[in-house]
Parts: structure tokens; sequence; C-alpha cells
């Protein structure tokens, strides 16, 4: 009951509405039993190899943007577990609209590795993928694939095909104006979508804190009238069932919104120095909470997983960013023309007379 005066909305309790879904606890014992339909080695261990090859490439991209072989990159650090969980909720038929952390989920999805160091190299090609052909590139201007989410997601519904547009995109997005249209548009519509905030605490600089006064960033779906849940982003177990249930439930025509909490590990990007703005402290604690070992640990203690398990592991996805890296390094450049190749199916002629004067001058 409100006291007579009070203004201001009421104050919700974010356990009540908005409970944390949760399987493994932070050192990796499980604090429910787990779904029927994940639980099993064979069931858990390929997750846990795609978080290592994620984490694995992450740190060669970051190696190779430091010798200046390839461009500003954004590390996915400790945020294994979101982007592995989403892909792995995906069909192959669905598309997703990545922000620019997600190279889990694209590698699930059969983006190559090549690929995406071509991306991160600002070669056009990178995103010209060989495997989900109607995945959208990376998002690099905040929030802006919510709207392109419901273009695709409206496309679905029109040709009625049982499709779903992913959606993921950070903290800090939740704060544009892109994002609360779209989720207004999917509510209106019935569309089949899922919105996945990649909650990982700080957009660049700045802390959630600063950035709402909501006290979760699931309610957010309330005005849009869809439904809104939490997770937690650091149990991949938690985060590949809620976001199948979402799934599910956007194949049905009602809109999904799914924010996973974790945290970011390193700098948001290869340009940024995390340690001006938050403390070391603080970091070194969240990484007792990190996805990769959390899983590896609940695997171990059920037998599913031995150290030669583990060494076996690591030199196979070694090998595999190696040869990517190799495969990368390899490639001629592009010719200064390129830069017209994905800007328009059809030239306009002022950019096609541009196009002529730089192939002439190349020439």
């Amino acid at each position: 009951m409100r006291a007579e005066g009070d203004i201001g909305p009421p104050e919700l309790d974010p356990a009540r509405y908005w409970p944390l879904l949760r399987y493994l606890d932070k050192a990796g014992a499980a604090i429910a039993p787990l779904p029927e339909t994940l639980d099993g080695r064979d069931r858990l261990v390929p997750l846990y190899r795609a978080m290592v090859l994620t984490r694995t490439f992450d740190q060669k991209a970051v190696s190779l943007q430091r010798t200046g072989r390839l461009g500003t990159y954004a590390s996915s650090l400790g945020q294994e577990a979101v982007s592995v969980g989403v892909g792995a909720s995906m069909h192959s038929d669905d598309v997703l609209l990545p922000a620019f952390r997600d190279h889990g989920t694209m590698l699930w999805r059969g983006v190559t590795m090549t690929e995406i160091l071509q991306y991160w190299s600002g070669d056009e090609r990178g995103c010209d993928f060989a495997g989900p052909r109607e995945d959208f590139p990376v998002a690099i201007p905040v929030a802006s694939q919510a709207t392109h989410t419901v273009g695709v997601a409206m496309a679905f519904q029109l040709r009625k095909q049982p499709r779903v547009a992913v959606c993921i995109l950070g903290d800090g997005a939740t704060s544009k104006g892109d994002f609360y249209e779209a989720i207004n548009a999917c509510g209106v519509w019935n569309l089949p979508a899922v919105f996945v905030i990649n909650n990982n605490q700080w957009a660049i600089s700045e802390p959630t804190r600063m950035q709402t006064a909501a006290a979760t960033l699931a309610q957010k779906a309330v005005a849009a009238g869809i439904t809104g849940s939490r997770v937690d982003g650091n149990d991949v177990v938690a985060v590949r069932d809620a976001v199948s249930r979402a799934m599910d439930e956007a194949r049905q025509g009602r809109p999904q919104l799914v924010e996973a909490l974790t945290y970011r590990l390193g700098d948001h990007t290869t340009a940024d120095d995390s340690r001006r703005y938050r403390d070391d402290t603080e970091v070194s604690a969240r990484w007792q909470e990190e996805p990769v070992l959390r899983l590896r640990n609940y695997m171990v203690g059920r037998g599913w997983w031995t150290k030669a398990d583990e060494e076996e592991l690591i030199r196979d996805v070694r090998a595999q960013v190696d040869a990517a890296v190799e495969d990368y390094l390899s490639m001629p450049p592009q010719e200064p023309a390129a830069m017209f190749d994905h800007l328009y199916e059809t030239l306009p002629p002022s950019l096609a007379e541009q196009r002529r004067m730089v192939e002439d001058s190349d020439g």
C-alpha cells in the first residue's frame, strides 16, 4: 500500500515480477534440476566447445589488433554464454541481427572466423557470409539493428513463415529511441521477434545505473505490451533454456524480450582502456562468475569432462583459429574501387562516375 501523497511510479520487486533464471551457481554447482533437453554430456559439450572456441578466437583477434594486423576489435570476453546460448536456441532458417560483440552466435550459425576477421579489418567481403546467407552483418550504430528486426519479423509474418528474427543488443542500446520504437511495433503487430539484451553492465564507460532508473531492463517490455524475462547470462544452460522458450513463444506471434545479466571482463574495444573508469578489484571479483569455468566445473563434477578432454579441445580450437588467421592474412587486399561494391544494387550515376575515376587513377 502506498502512502498518501506519494508521487512517482510504485516500486516493483524484480525478484517477484522478473525472477532471474539460473541452473548453475558461480562455482558450477547445480542449484536446480537441468532441463531434460540440456542434461547430459552430449548436450553440454557442444556448448562448452563453442564457448572455448569463441574465447580462443577472441584472444587471437585482440593479439592481431595489437600487432597492427586487424582494425579496432570488440572483445566478448566473459560474455560467451550469451552469444553461444542464443545461437544454440535458433533454427537454421531464423535470422540473426547482431551487435558488435556477438562472435559466438555468428560462429555457431556458420559464419567463419576468416569472415569475421575480414570484417574487422575493414573488408566488406567479411559480410558476405558463406553460411547463414540471410543473417545481417554486424551493427555498429547502437540499436540500429532493433528497427531492422521489425522489418525482418514483419516479412516472416506476411509470408506466413514460422521463422523468428533475433536481435542481440547491449544494455546501452535500451536507452536509445530505436529500441523503444522496435519493441513497441513488435507488440502492436504481434511480430515473431526476440530481443536479447546482453547486459554486461557497461555501455563503454557508463554503468547501467547511470543509464536508467528501472530496476531491470526486462521490465521495459511492459510498456510495449510484450513479455520480458531475465536470465543469468553467465550460465549457458539457463541462457539456452530461456531463449529457446522465448523463441517458441515468438513463433506463435508473441514477441519476447530477454535480459541476460553478464559482465564485460575486457575493455569496450581495443580502442578503450577500462581501467580509467572502473576498479581492477571489481573486475577481479567478476572473474569468479565467468561462464566457461562455470560449465567446465559442472561437467567435471559429473564425470563428463577430463583433463585429457580439455587438452584435446585446446589443441583443436587453437588449430582452427590458427588456420583461419593464416587464411585471413594470406588474402590479397581489395582494390580501392571495391568501396563501391556493396552500396547499391545499381550505382546511381554520381557514384558510378566516382568509381570510374577511382579505377582510372588506380590503373
